[in-house]
C-alpha cells in the first residue's frame, strides 16, 4: 500500500454520479488532484461549486466523441501534466430486452460510451503517460465482462471487449506503466437499477463501496499489469 501515502493526479470519467462520483469525493478528501468529466452540464457545475478551493476540476465532455476527448485531454495535460491514474469508469447499459429487439441507436450508445469512450481516453492520455514513464490505466469492467445473462447482451459485449482491450494494452505498455481491467462488483447505482429494478437496493451503495475500492485502486501497480481484478 505504499502508493497510497503519495499525492496523485487522477483522471476519472463518468464523475457526475455512481462510482465515479464516490471515487472523486474519496480522492479529493485524501488530498489527491482529481480531474473528472461527465456529460451533464448542471451536475458538472455543481461539482465545481462544491469543490471550489480543492485540488479538483470537472469538465463537460462526451467521451464518445474522439474530438471532445482530444480537446479535454490536451487541456488537462497542459494544466496538470500526464495523470498518475486514468480511471475509465464511465459506462451505460441497455434496458433489458431480447437482443433482436435492441435498436441500432440503443446498441451504438452502449458501444460508443463503454468501448469507444474508453479507447478515446487511452488514445489521448496514454502517449504522454508513456513519455513521462508513469501511470496506471484502470478500465472498469464488470461481472458481465467474464460471464453473461440474457437481455443485457450489448452491455455484456462491451465489458467483454473492455477485458480484451485492457489485457492487450497491458502487453504493449512499457514498465512501470500498467493497465488493469477492474470489476467493481455489484453496487446499487442508477445503472444497476435499470437492470435489476427494485432488487438493486439489496446491494451496497457507492459510499460504502468506495472505502474498499479507493485504497485498492491506489495500490495497483505494474505487479498486476493485465490481471483482471475484482473488488
Amino acid at each position: 500500500m505504499e502508493r497510497i501515502s503519495k499525492s496523485y493526479v487522477i483522471v476519472i470519467t463518468g464523475a457526475t454520479g455512481g462510482l465515479g462520483l464516490a471515487l472523486s469525493e474519496f480522492f479529493i478528501r485524501a488530498s489527491h488532484t482529481v480531474i473528472g468529466c461527465g456529460r451533464n452540464q448542471s451536475k458538472i457545475a455543481e461539482l465545481n461549486s462544491k469543490f471550489a478551493g480543492c485540488k479538483a476540476s470537472f469538465h463537460v465532455v462526451d467521451i464518445g466523441s474522439d474530438e471532445a476527448v482530444k480537446i479535454w485531454a490536451t487541456q488537462v495535460m497542459q494544466d496538470y501534466g500526464p495523470p498518475d491514474f486514468l480511471l475509465n469508469n464511465a459506462g451505460v447499459t441497455n434496458e433489458r430486452n431480447k437482443l433482436w429487439n435492441i435498436t441500432a441507436e440503443q446498441f451504438d450508445k452502449v458501444i460508443d460510451i463503454n468501448i469507444k469512450g474508453t479507447m478515446n481516453c487511452i488514445r489521448h492520455f496514454v502517449p504522454e503517460m508513456v513519455k513521462a514513464k508513469k501511470g496506471i490505466i484502470v478500465n472498469f469492467s464488470s461481472t458481465w465482462g467474464k460471464s453473461v445473462s440474457g437481455e443485457v447482451a450489448p452491455y455484456c459485449c462491451s465489458k467483454w471487449g473492455i477485458e480484451g482491450l485492457s489485457k492487450s494494452l497491458a502487453m504493449e505498455l512499457p514498465s512501470p506503466l500498467a493497465c488493469i481491467p477492474l470489476n467493481p462488483g455489484i453496487i446499487h447505482t442508477e445503472m444497476l437499477a435499470t437492470v435489476f429494478g427494485k432488487s438493486a437496493g439489496l446491494h451496497e451503495n457507492p459510499d460504502q463501496w468506495v472505502n474498499r475500492a479507493g485504497p485498492l485502486i491506489l495500490s495497483l501497480s505494474r505487479k498486476v499489469n493485465g490481471e483482471s481484478i475484482d473488488i
